[in-house]
């Protein structure tokens, strides 16, 4: 048997509740203590997940010794600092997407985890999704030959928090969120596609941000909206290697089609999930069974179970079972690309990946 993770959670809203939900489902997880600012919702929170400490001050929480880990679940500007504070206190850390409200802060988190010499991991579910293991199996086996370019999409058609019905204004106000439509969804399409190609550096990045999608007018003034609710984006990695990217909170449209890539030899559609390539001097297109093989895999497979979403793996590296995926190095390269399109369309043209690290400011809040 192996010991169970001794988990702190800081932060109980929304994505606080769905990361205790998903601990109490893995068997190696325990959450031990709590923490949030909000005392009334922290004790209802303990009560409902048989939390047995809660605390206040996050600070307290990290001075308690039996604790192995932590799990950051605040909103995107605090992300630096309570991790940063969690690492130098001992602490491994697991962290809610996006890595920080700007590149610099994530750049701290992760060199402190180097130093620390402690595991840092970031909540980026998309990696895990039976699509991407589809296609990373491809990618490995050849199948597409020279990989060439990859386009990353995602897709709302009116779907902003607050504005649009849901959530809170936190998650329009730059001053809180950091970004808009490519920090809140855009980190998980993007972070999927440079998994899959490798996690290759920008060189060259060039975007343009928007905001035209009418709203309420209320719900407008009383947030404070002032976030991209679609970002177009274009990069240029070594190589000549390329990534296009389209992410939506709104637009007048329907469905984009699916995140895809491709390569001398074939080509990968990920929603819905299509294999596409020459067979026989006759072009082919191909769909799989990948529900009926990520079974087969869990039976022959020891510790599949540690890839089935990223708080299962990142409790199976903590025990051990696994290597920890670099999730830390693809949010920061997630991070540089987002905050590079914003240069670019504040400057009017294409920006280095050097540009972007030398401008970059924190937006990371005082505790």
């Amino acid at each position: 048997m192996m010991s169970k993770i001794r988990i702190g959670i800081i932060g109980v809203g929304q994505i606080g509740k769905h990361h205790l939900e998903n601990y109490s489902k893995i068997t190696g997880a325990e959450v031990v203590a709590a923490s949030d600012i909000n005392e009334t919702e922290l004790k209802t929170v303990a009560e409902r997940f048989k939390i047995p400490r809660t605390y206040v001050n996050f600070r307290e929480l990290l001075d308690q010794k039996d604790i192995d880990a932590v799990d950051v679940c605040l909103h995107n500007n605090l992300h630096a600092p309570v991790t940063i504070a969690a690492l130098q206190s001992g602490k491994h850390v697991y962290c809610e997407k996006p890595m920080a409200g700007a590149y610099i802060d994530a750049k701290s988190m992760f060199d402190t985890a180097q130093i620390c010499g402690k595991k840092l991991s970031i909540q980026l579910s998309t990696i895990f999704s039976k699509e991407t293991k589809a296609a990373k199996k491809l990618i490995d086996e050849g199948r597409l030959g020279h990989i060439y370019h990859a386009r990353s999409t995602g897709f709302r058609r009116r779907g902003r928090p607050f504005v649009d019905g849901y959530g809170t204004a936190n998650f329009v106000k730059k001053e809180i969120a950091g970004g808009g439509a490519l920090y809140d969804m855009g980190v998980y399409h993007i972070a999927q596609m440079l998994y899959l190609l490798g996690t290759p550096k920008a060189e060259r990045i060039t975007g343009k941000i928007y905001q035209e999608t009418g709203m309420d007018e209320d719900r407008r003034k009383s947030s404070g909206y002032n976030v991209e609710e679609l970002g177009i984006g274009f990069v240029r990695f070594a190589d000549g290697l390329t990534l296009d990217i389209i992410e939506s909170w709104a637009i007048h449209l329907n469905q984009f089609e699916g995140s895809f890539i491709v390569g001398s030899e074939g080509g990968i559609r990920l929603d819905p999930f299509s294999f596409h390539t020459s067979f026989c001097d006759m072009d082919m297109d191909a769909t799989f069974n990948i529900a009926s093989a990520d079974w087969r895999w869990h039976q022959l497979h020891e510790n599949e179970e540690a890839y089935d979403s990223p708080q299962n793996h990142w409790i199976a590296a903590l025990q051990g079972r696994v290597p920890l995926l670099p999730t830390d190095r693809i949010a920061l390269q997630t991070m540089l690309i987002s905050e590079g399109i914003y240069l670019s369309d504040k400057l009017g043209r294409d920006v280095t990946a050097e540009e972007v690290e030398k401008s970059s400011k924190s937006t990371a809040l005082k505790l």
